[in-house]
């Protein structure tokens, strides 16, 4: 016995050898780690370990089985949580989120020094709440995710004067009992995201389009999420997916800079066929994406964002003659001379909380 379990984990060990690395996992919608650099400086400070921990979670072979494998454990032993993923009532899948870090504390930073470059631009700052916090009644016994509104009060705390702080958590809570987050997927719906704009609006002096002014259309009713899949619960219900097209008259022309390719449609449904149905809204994660519509009021605004936004710009569009939506995961050039150079006077940061408070890519912004 104990021979085999030898031969059993060389194997392992040789697969993992020998097994092409990953650059993106399709099941969680996001890029794997990759070898580390060796460098002496980052072997001193530690960085390299912890890294190369990341790396390896991350490239272990046949790892979605062993997943599954430890969720099915997890759940028959009723400890409520999986890979980070709480299981909670009425089949919602909520992500744990630890107090934010260092980081969060350098994203503010680098906002807080951007606005100071274009004091001529008007600048707003949506953070959204993720559903671990909206659903919190949902979550297990003895659950214990650190509470988000202290790190939103910490934002509006240090966050430049110049940034108008947009708080869009009573409105969410508000509407907790309608589908504003999927149960299986990290994002919220289009319908949450209609309540989030809807307050935006007030800010941004626009008079925000009625729900009634939509035609709602339920376009996927099999949609697994990024949650199901780091918890690999085989036991939950699929999401559905909604979106709401204009009953007004408006055209729109959209650009995907990574493609080079022009579309009419804020939709493509393609990816209603993939894994990643939530890609459908803006075709998923682009550096650059232009969008201009047949509203003539001459008005620009430049989105820098994750993916909340995709689900967001189809009403935010209706009252801009451009936009100019920047994912700085995926944009490389100077951001400061952009908004300069397209006499942008506009600017959203639009991020989900957990996202804002670990991204490590708006350190371009001080630039």
């Amino acid at each position: 016995m104990t021979i085999m379990f030898i031969t059993f984990l060389f194997g392992i060990f040789v697969l993992n050898l020998i097994t092409p690395d990953n650059s993106f996992s399709e099941s969680e919608n996001r890029m794997l780690a990759q070898l580390p650099k060796f460098k002496i400086k980052n072997i001193i400070s530690g960085r390299f370990t912890e890294r190369f921990e990341i790396y390896v979670s991350d490239q272990f072979v046949f790892k979605n089985f062993w997943v599954s494998i430890k969720s099915d454990m997890e759940r028959l032993s009723k400890r409520g949580k999986n890979n980070g993923i709480y299981f909670g009532k009425d089949g919602y899948l909520l992500e744990d989120y630890k107090k934010a870090n260092e980081q969060l504390r350098k994203n503010i930073e680098s906002i807080n020094i951007f606005a100071n470059k274009l004091p001529n631009i008007s600048m707003y700052l949506l953070v959204v709440p993720n559903s671990v916090k909206i659903y919190e009644d949902k979550l297990p016994i003895f659950s214990s995710p650190y509470n988000q509104l202290n790190s939103i009060k910490y934002i509006k705390k240090n966050i430049n004067q110049r940034v108008t702080f947009i708080d869009v958590y009573d409105r969410l809570k508000d509407k907790k009992d309608e589908y504003i987050y999927f149960r299986t997927d990290h994002h919220w719906t289009m319908r949450g995201a209609y309540y989030a704009y809807e307050v935006l609006s007030n800010y941004l002096g626009i008079k925000p389009y009625g729900m009634n002014d939509f035609h709602s259309e339920m376009v996927s009713d099999a949609f697994y999420g990024t949650l199901y899949s780091k918890a690999n619960n085989r036991h939950i219900v699929p999401d559905s997916i909604e979106i709401f097209k204009p009953l007004f008259d408006i055209k729109y022309e959209v650009f995907y800079l990574d493609d080079n390719e022009y579309t009419d449609t804020l939709y493509e449904f393609k990816h209603l066929d993939k894994k990643d149905k939530y890609a459908m809204f803006l075709d998923g994660n682009h550096s650059l994406v232009k969008i201009k519509t047949s509203v003539k009021n001459n008005k620009k605004i430049a989105i820098i964002k994750d993916s909340y936004a995709h689900c967001f710009i189809p009403f935010l569009v209706n009252h801009y003659e451009e936009i100019h939506v920047i994912d700085l995961r995926y944009y490389k050039m100077d951001v400061y001379n952009y908004i300069k150079d397209h006499k942008i006077k506009e600017v959203l940061f639009l991020y989900n909380l957990a996202m804002f408070s670990a991204d490590e890519n708006m350190h371009c912004l001080k630039k």
